[in-house]
């Protein structure tokens, strides 16, 4: 069970949203007038390199500001309350090692945990449950540094769960994994309670999403269920995606 419910209605909500960056020569837009209201479960994300994907996933923990627009996760405006946001929705980032802070996969769990109200006695017993869950408890008191790619994903992914939020984000989050952990993956996303939201270069674990954004050149371009809008995706990237309308 994942802790108390979050106020508000149920959804990751942009409000024409603009993100920009600084450049040697002004700024560059990452994302353009952005207006999605996301109440399912799972929502995939997919797009080219570049595309904006991660931009908008960062939006919801804070990590990335818009320039206008607003962002609310479940109620929770943000910009206003980014500490409340930031315990409620967990990010699993592309590169591992980004974000586990520990010497071993058991303590980056335990670090985890001591938020949690899980007494100190028990977070040994809790974050080997959680690398079991995850499939690398064998390797729970190895180095970091001595874990495949993959490995380390999976023990990034145990100590996201370990803080039990109420929204889970994933960026790229099967890149790293072989074929059989893509499978424990997507199986266990499966069982989670979170609301999911995912960005993927991989259309089987996008399809598993009632609802899939593509995103291009920073622009919404596409939104609706996985066997509309991944064909139509597919033949973008071969042919070219669609223009942005003339002013």
């Amino acid at each position: 069970m994942t802790r108390g419910r979050l106020p508000g209605a149920a959804a990751l909500v942009c409000s024409e949203v603009t993100v920009t960056a600084p450049t040697a020569s002004g700024e560059l837009t990452l994302l353009r007038g952005l207006d999605v209201t996301l109440p399912e479960r799972r929502v995939a994300v997919v797009g080219l390199n570049g595309s904006g994907k991660s931009t908008f996933l960062r939006l919801f923990n804070g990590l990335a500001r818009p320039a206008s627009g607003a962002v609310t996760v479940h109620g929770i405006n943000v910009a206003r309350d980014v500490r409340t946001a930031r315990r409620h929705v967990g990010f699993v980032f592309t590169d591992p090692l980004s974000q586990l802070v520990m010497p071993t996969p058991v303590e980056d769990v335990e670090l985890s945990l001591r938020g949690t109200g899980v007494p100190r006695a028990r977070r040994r017993a809790a974050a080997l449950a959680l690398l079991e869950r995850v499939g690398i408890a064998h390797r729970a008191e190895h180095s970091i540094y001595d874990l495949s790619g993959g490995e380390r994903q999976l023990a990034a992914f145990a100590a996201v769960l370990a803080v039990e939020p109420e929204v889970l984000v994933l960026d790229e989050p099967t890149t790293l994994l072989d074929l059989r952990n893509r499978g424990r993956l997507i199986d266990m996303l499966d069982g989670l309670p979170h609301q999911l939201l995912i960005s993927t270069h991989d259309l089987g674990l996008a399809a598993t999403a009632p609802r899939v954004l593509v995103l291009h050149e920073g622009r919404l371009v596409a939104d609706g269920r996985p066997e509309q809008v991944l064909p139509a995706y597919e033949r973008w990237c071969a042919d070219g995606f669609p223009q942005e309308d003339a002013p």
